[in-house]
């Protein structure tokens, strides 16, 4: 017949080890995690440099401010998920040399969705513009939309790239602009027509012709995504002018 008061002591250094066990399972599983994501192409770093005409360009902790000479607007732009926040530069640099001042954020984890909140606060840092638009691709313009799902009041403008609002903001009073590539593969059309109801009846739409998903970046291709017709300083030309043209 077995000790009983012998096997309790070996339960508890058996308990002993597994839980150090489950830790270092979940910090490594966190650490694999957080390093495959999308990297920014080499050739972004020029713009974070200042070298674009007319913009100043800062480099804050968790954040890059591109403020044109006389910004017209603010803009504030959440990231793709799994993608490195500075891939969105070449579309800041030219969003700014519109005259939109933009606020680049970084995510924890690059992922919009455990940093929804971050917005809040920088209107307030810039009084002296009066129009803010909230921006996102993918991901990050979903976050977008959740966020001002509760926060509408702070912000004239919405912009989705490649993205779709699961939150209702067909009351919001926002103007909604949506943007997304002919050719993207990684946009799930279906979500996106069934969550049309939830933006403004007067929600602008503009389909790039030849553009794809990853291409309002610049981070290479997206698995999953369609062949781009045009290249990736077209689509994001093409999509600066949009926003300038059409928001607030």
């Amino acid at each position: 017949m077995k000790n009983h008061a012998q096997e309790a002591p070996k339960k508890r250094r058996l308990g002993l080890w597994i839980l150090p066990a489950v830790l270092l399972i979940l910090v490594i599983g966190t650490a694999v995690y957080a390093g495959d994501y999308y990297h920014a192409d080499p050739s972004v770093q020029a713009l974070l440099t200042g070298e674009i005409p007319g913009v100043t360009v800062e480099q804050e902790n968790g954040r890059i401010n591109f403020i044109p000479d006389h910004p017209q607007a603010g803009l504030i732009f959440y990231p793709g998920g799994k993608v490195e926040y500075t891939a969105y530069a070449p579309l800041m640099a030219a969003l700014s040399q519109e005259g939109i001042l933009c606020v680049l954020l970084k995510m924890p984890l690059n992922l919009a969705v455990l940093g929804m909140g971050r917005a809040a606060g920088i209107p307030e840092e810039y009084p002296q513009i009066e129009d803010w638009i909230l921006a996102g691709h993918s991901l990050g313009g979903a976050m977008a939309a959740s966020y001002l799902g509760k926060h509408a009041d702070g912000f004239d403008a919405l912009v989705l790239l490649a993205a779709y609002s699961a939150a209702d903001l067909s009351e919001s009073g926002l103007a909604v602009l949506s943007i997304y590539g002919s050719e993207d593969g990684v946009l799930n059309r279906d979500k996106y027509n069934g969550y049309k109801k939830n933006l403004p009846a007067d929600t602008g739409e503009i389909v790039i012709d030849g553009g794809c998903h990853a291409y309002f970046g610049a981070y290479g291709a997206q698995k999953g995504d369609g062949e781009p017709a045009i290249t990736r300083e077209e689509q994001i030309a093409q999509t600066a002018r949009a926003i300038a043209a059409r928001l607030p």
